[in-house]
């Protein structure tokens, strides 16, 4: 089955300080979220972009009942070599203390991303952070749009009648269905386009080719 590839991103002013996270679908980037907090490092915001998009993804089956295979691509060192190198795989056995007999940090973010790579069909490539990458500037771009903190975005998902994303589906099983429903509009060549979420009232540009969000409105807790 063909690979689901997205990418992520964390951005944050001061480290400590307000933070953004983003994650984008890989080609075209639709659908995406993004989301921030107000105090926060960039390594939370790298994880918490990367836990949100499997929250999301990581539950949807494919034909035949398992996991859809999801590969992660961030320009994060520390998020990508955790898996690829296994470093949870000691900080574990550890009881969760580093290589320098500190205490993990971001552990409240790392265990359920843990735990839904673990149950899930998933690998993580890493890719130079500002080096021309369409996707990886997208990422950057929703993530630092969103370095303030406070509100959570989400575009439509394509194939959905009506402006309905992903965040305004909360129940689980009924976003499940928006996401099967999106990939088979995704086989058929229905992708979204680029300046559909543009059209809806709320909706916030965030400039470079014009890709647009529209406003959830909740905070993130």
């Amino acid at each position: 089955m063909e690979t689901l590839v997205i990418y992520t991103d964390g951005a944050c002013s001061g480290n400590p300080g307000p933070g953004g996270w983003a994650w984008a679908v890989a080609p075209i980037g639709e659908p995406h979220g993004a989301g921030g907090e107000a105090q926060t490092t960039n390594q939370r915001m790298e994880i918490h972009a990367v836990l949100d998009a499997l929250q999301t993804y990581a539950s949807v089956a494919d034909d035949h009942g398992g996991p859809i295979p999801i590969q992660i691509v961030s320009d994060s060192t520390y998020v990508v070599k955790c898996f690829n190198d296994r470093w949870w795989v000691k900080w574990e056995r550890n009881g969760w203390r580093n290589s320098k007999k500190e205490p993990v940090a971001n552990t409240d973010l790392w265990k359920p991303l843990i735990e839904l790579v673990q149950a899930g069909d998933v690998s993580f490539r890493w890719v130079k952070g500002h080096s021309g990458d369409p996707m990886n500037d997208l990422v950057d771009r929703l993530a630092v749009a969103l370095d303030d903190g406070g509100l959570a975005v989400r575009c439509p998902a394509a194939g959905l009648a009506g402006p309905v994303g992903l965040d305004h589906v909360r129940d689980h099983d009924q976003q499940r269905v928006c996401v099967r429903r999106l990939r088979r509009e995704q086989r058929l060549g229905g992708l979204a386009q680029p300046g559909l979420v543009g059209e809806q009232e709320g909706a916030v540009p965030l400039g470079g080719r014009g890709d647009q969000l529209a406003l959830v409105g909740h905070e993130l807790r």
